[in-house]
């Protein structure tokens, strides 16, 4: 089976035991390290300190629970195109922490286009959605106007 982990990150950085300790991971990350040295041909010590490494290095980021959003109450899912009035650096700073405090804001992406920023907004339905735009999302620093797009359907939703 080929590696979902790209080879060009390789580098010297990688070998094919990372990226299958990465893939395993990225797919599972509650494996017991005696399964995950297992399924990537190597015994516990080892995999046990090529994970810390990959920590220590950053690749591995951390470990979380994938909740179910339906069962939270929590499954409207927009999209809201926002552009700026002011795109200096102060300005994108500014937004930019002001969004990181709005727990609703599940996404956000820079973008380069005819608008500035997409966010994905998760909410119980529209109407939660329409107070959040129109309250939270429109008083963020220097919001000029937004465009909101509904998900109808999430057809893939994962990092890898």
């Amino acid at each position: 089976m080929a590696s979902k982990i790209s080879e060009k990150v390789d580098s010297g950085l990688l070998d094919r035991f990372d990226r299958k300790i990465l893939d395993a991971l990225a797919r599972d990350g509650r494996l017991p390290v005696t399964e995950l040295a297992r399924r990537v041909g190597l015994s516990k010590t080892p995999c046990q300190i090529r994970v810390r490494r990959l920590q220590d290095e950053g690749f591995i980021l951390g470990f979380r629970a994938v909740l179910n959003p339906e069962k939270l109450g929590r499954d409207h899912v927009a999209f809201a195109e926002v552009k700026l009035t002011d795109t200096t650096e102060k300005a994108l700073s500014a937004f930019n922490a002001a969004v990181r405090l709005v727990p609703e804001i599940e996404q956000c992406h820079m973008i380069a286009g005819s608008f500035d920023y997409l966010l994905k907004i998760r909410t119980s339905d529209i109407r939660a959605y329409r107070q959040i735009l129109g309250e939270t999302i429109s008083a963020l620093p220097h919001v000029g106007n937004t465009s909101t797009h509904v998900s109808m359907q999430a057809v893939k939703d994962r990092a890898f």
